[in-house]
């Protein structure tokens, strides 16, 4: 792969992977949206958030000379915060359903 082809997998994988975080990020802020699916849904996109900004700084590294991933880390820290609170929530509604 070229770099300047690698550069632009990059961009597009990190903003894609910024974008999916700031969806489960607003839906962890506003729950209520789609009610009982809301954790799953945080997951899944906590998830995709970890996968885009990790799959963009691998081919950073590899491909890209004097690669600066900070962009791309920051997407995947974005990702585990939502995977982090997803998570609770997701817990809390198994523990409610298993107590029930």
């Amino acid at each position: 792969m070229s770099a300047e082809n690698a550069r632009r997998n990059v961009r597009i994988l990190t903003w894609i992977g910024f974008a999916t975080g700031i969806i489960g990020g607003v839906l962890i802020a506003f729950p209520k949206v789609i009610d009982l699916a809301s954790p799953w849904v945080q997951l899944a996109l906590g998830v995709a958030t970890l996968v885009l900004a990790f799959r963009a700084r691998k081919i950073g590294i590899a491909e890209i000379e004097g690669f600066d991933g900070r962009l791309s880390l920051a997407a995947a820290l974005l990702g585990f915060l939502v995977v982090f609170f997803a998570g609770q929530a997701a817990f809390g509604i198994l523990v409610a359903v298993a107590n029930a």
